[in-house]
């Protein structure tokens, strides 16, 4: 979540949205330009540690969805995938 301080946006101590992109940019997208299932399921247990979806974590879960090619995904991960985003309107 982002937080007004000084007429600046920050971003709230207790989103994931900087591990979100931390970790897809650092480990998920870099080894193969794919999101796989186990990778997936880190992004979502990330986003839901607090059980909230925040602002914040779904930029960061929009910004790196829409680097992932669905033709890519396994079934699994691609059926997942959708799911979530439509979920939580990604």
């Amino acid at each position: 979540m982002f937080l007004k301080i000084g007429g600046q946006e920050v971003m709230a101590e207790d989103s994931k949205a900087r591990e979100i992109l931390n970790y897809s940019f650092l480990t998920a997208l870099v080894d193969d330009g794919v999101i796989d299932d186990s990778e997936l399921m880190y992004l979502k247990s990330l986003a839901l540690a607090d059980g909230i979806l925040d602002e914040a974590e779904k930029k960061a879960l929009k910004r790196v969805f829409s680097l992932v090619d669905e033709s890519k995904l396994s079934d699994a991960a691609l059926k997942e995938f959708q799911r979530f985003r439509a979920q939580h309107r990604l």
